[in-house]
């Protein structure tokens, strides 16, 4: 089992940036796949970036390719979303996200783990 918080979130203004971590507890960290979703009021939680296990594969949504990174560090435990060139509609509730499984998925239903989500607003 393993548990995260999330931690880097804030209000900044359209076109900056923001670096989100993520701290996870527990063994054999390399084993877990990690992902990165967002919610925003009134809509449905979306994938936003996903890692695999060791690190060499990474995927993300649509909507943040070109802009957002997605990083680990498997010896701190932690998982990093960059986040470049932000827009107000990247506003929203960030939550990271454990699979035990090494190769990365998209699919929330897919993850087992949860942090408990750090606010993300970018104002215009």
């Amino acid at each position: 089992q393993v548990q995260l918080v999330e931690s880097g979130g804030g209000l900044v203004q359209a076109g900056g940036s923001l670096r989100l971590s993520c701290a996870g507890s527990g063994r054999s960290f390399y084993r877990y796949s990690m992902g990165w979703f967002r919610q925003a009021p009134g809509k449905e939680r979306a994938f936003v970036a996903g890692i695999s296990g060791g690190g060499g594969l990474t995927y993300y949504g649509d909507s943040v390719k070109g802009r957002f990174t997605i990083s680990r560090d498997n010896a701190k435990n932690a998982v990093y979303l960059q986040m470049n060139s932000l827009e107000p509609e990247d506003t929203a509730v960030y939550y990271c996200a454990a699979r035990p499984r090494s190769y990365l998925s998209d699919t929330r239903d897919e993850y087992d783990y949860w942090g408990q989500g750090t606010q993300v607003t970018v104002s215009s």
